[in-house]
């Protein structure tokens, strides 16, 4: 190893299980974070498969498997950063105007932030193969590019105007329903498409065996090629962190797996509802998503 620590441009967020490293609690002589001034670590999730700017990056899933698709340089590292979540109370409608029903999805405008996140494609996904939704049959209105320039929306998709937000349209009544993530305001007025949302996912989640994710960490293969014993211990310091967070006593599931096998399940429904809605052009064997330095971490 060099006496002077290797410098690893990193988009990292602040959570419970990164902040051990964040705040610098662990590090390493070998190499040193330096984390990306980036508040919300999705907005810079474009910079991450369009400019290649980072060695290491938090990355949305979906997002990771369509860079796959077309060639971006980028491996996975079996780390989940943030916390998976269930998704099926995402889908949500306004109370105070007419009910909408899973049963009656077909022609609703329904908005979503972009075609390709991950959120929106474990909501699909279940409303598809759980509810016998055709998502065809639906009017998508996109409120931002995806984060691959190589995917645009599919014809037929509407633009939502420049500057709007889902959930103002939704109030409005401009739209229908909007699946909306960690951006869903507690708002009574918002309820739920899926009928009891939080037993249906703990149902679905038993059922799979599994617990939805949303963002792991994305490794530049120049890195995985140079360092593979940095990424070994990259890993390590991240594990760390996630040890040294707090846990919620009150969960039963980890919400930050580690680990290829910890994550198959996960990882493997997410690229079948891929597949099934287009985003990527085949159904890759969950072991594709990693090389050498990280397949056996």
């Amino acid at each position: 190893m060099s006496s002077t620590p290797l410098p690893l441009k990193t988009l990292l967020g602040d959570y419970a299980n990164t902040r051990a490293l964040r705040d610098g609690r662990l590090n390493s002589p070998n190499f040193r974070f330096d984390f990306a001034d980036v508040k919300v670590p999705n907005r810079a999730f474009k910079r991450v498969v369009r400019n290649l700017e980072f060695d290491l990056a938090e990355l949305a899933l979906v997002t990771f498997l369509q860079a796959k698709a077309y060639g971006k340089p980028l491996t996975l590292m079996p780390a989940v950063i943030g916390a998976g979540r269930f998704q099926h109370h995402c889908l949500v409608y306004n109370a105070e105007r007419k009910p909408v029903h899973v049963q009656n999805l077909r022609g609703k405008r329904i908005g979503i932030r972009a075609h390709a996140q991950t959120t929106v494609t474990w909501v699909r996904g279940v409303l598809a193969n759980d509810y016998g939704v055709n998502l065809a049959g639906i009017q998508w209105v996109t409120f931002e590019d995806g984060h691959l320039a190589e995917f645009p929306d599919p014809p037929g998709f509407i633009r939502a105007p420049e500057g709007t937000k889902a959930v103002d349209m939704l109030l409005a009544g401009e739209l229908d329903a909007a699946i909306i993530g960690t951006d869903l305001p507690d708002d009574p007025r918002l309820q739920s498409v899926i009928p009891e949302p939080h037993s249906a996912a703990q149902a679905w989640s038993q059922r799979h065996q599994m617990l939805p994710i949303n963002h792991m960490v994305a490794v530049n293969t120049d890195l995985c090629q140079s360092h593979p014993d940095i990424l070994k211990e990259v890993y390590d310091l991240l594990l760390q962190s996630k040890q040294l967070a707090t846990p919620d006593k009150a969960q039963k599931l980890d919400l930050t797996p580690f680990g290829i096998e910890a994550n198959r399940r996960s990882l493997d429904l997410l690229i079948r509802y891929s597949y099934q809605q287009g985003l990527i052009p085949r159904a890759y064997a969950v072991d594709e998503l990693f090389d050498d330095a990280t397949r056996f971490l």
